[in-house]
Formats: C-alpha cells, sequence, structure tokens
C-alpha cells in the first residue's frame, strides 16, 4: 500500500477531464462531501448518450438503487462496453475520492481494456471487500484528451477571459460567415 496514504482517503482528479461549476461546489468537493456521508469510496459520473458508454467507465448501481438520486451504491463497473452491454448511461469522468485500500488492488491488477491497468478495474475488485458509490456531480465536463473537447473548452473559457473575449467574438462572427 502506498505509505504516503497510510490511511487517509483521497481525490483523483484525471488530467484530461475539466469540470466547470460556475453556480456551485467544485466537481471534487461534491465526492468529499459524499464521501463525508457514507465513508466509502465515490467515483464522480454524469450521464451520457448511449453512442458514447464504449468511450468511459460505465457503473452498474446495485439492486433497488434509485439512479434519480445524486449518489447510489454500486453493484459493479464495466470499462469501455458496447453500447448493448453497458448497465448504465452513468460513465465515471475524471474524480474520484478513494480509500487507500484501493492500492492493494492496483498492485496486482492485470491490463483490461485497451491492454493497459484500469483504475475501473481496480475499483470493481475494491467492491468485493467495501462499498463504492457513484455520485452524480453538478457541472459542465469537457473532455480534454478529445479534440473537440479540447477546442471547446479553450473557447468557452476564452470567452471569460476579458482580455481575449471580444477578439474571441469578432473572429467567431467572422469564421461564421465565412461558412
Amino acid at each position: 500500500m502506498c505509505e504516503i496514504l497510510h490511511h487517509d482517503p483521497f481525490a483523483v482528479l484525471l488530467g484530461d477531464d475539466v469540470v466547470e461549476n460556475h453556480d456551485g461546489k467544485p466537481a471534487i468537493k461534491q465526492l468529499i462531501d459524499a464521501y463525508n456521508t457514507v465513508q466509502a469510496s465515490i467515483v464522480g459520473v454524469q450521464t451520457v448518450a448511449d453512442e458514447d458508454v464504449s468511450k468511459y467507465g460505465i457503473v452498474d448501481p446495485a439492486k433497488g438503487e434509485n439512479v434519480e438520486n445524486k449518489r447510489v451504491k454500486l453493484r459493479s463497473m464495466v470499462e469501455k462496453p458496447k453500447k448493448e452491454e453497458a448497465p448504465s448511461n452513468m460513465a465515471v469522468l475524471g474524480r474520484y475520492v478513494l480509500t487507500p485500500e484501493i492500492f492493494d488492488y492496483l498492485e496486482i491488477q492485470t491490463p483490461g481494456a485497451g491492454g493497459e491497468i484500469q483504475l475501473t478495474d481496480a475499483i470493481k475488485n475494491l467492491m468485493i471487500s467495501q462499498s463504492v458509490y457513484a455520485y452524480d456531480f453538478e457541472g459542465i465536463r469537457y473532455d480534454v484528451g478529445d479534440k473537440f473537447g479540447f477546442i471547446k473548452a479553450t473557447i468557452e473559457y476564452a470567452l471569460e477571459r476579458e482580455e481575449l473575449k471580444d477578439k474571441l467574438q469578432g473572429y467567431l462572427k467572422e469564421l461564421a460567415q465565412s461558412i
């Protein structure tokens, strides 16, 4: 187990996911609050379109769990399932609060989807010994690991900057007229 973390839960924020929540708590704070309520690992999720489930780890809520709630106990997870095999549309989106026991599972984890060690697979194995929950966080999530997601995030963040806003708006209007 990781000696730095000892017995403390910790947050994981993947760099290819940027989440903006202008009018509320940051996504990771929402997950920390959920962790403090249940004292168990929490994965951040949002609903994705059917055609996109194969891009993400997808959660499988425990039987009887109301998926309308923000927080649901999980039965399982699957990394990048085919659309017809996905247990839900709730995708894990780069925000986690995990217990340090996850390191025990990562140490023995074999390669999964894409031939890589998948955190999703280790969390699925963690569920054997302890509860894991999903939390449907509020905020706009940008997949900056995707070229178009990167472009969208760059434009939207630039439009919020006073020194860029007018120039960018002018450029976008000019570009739109030429299309």
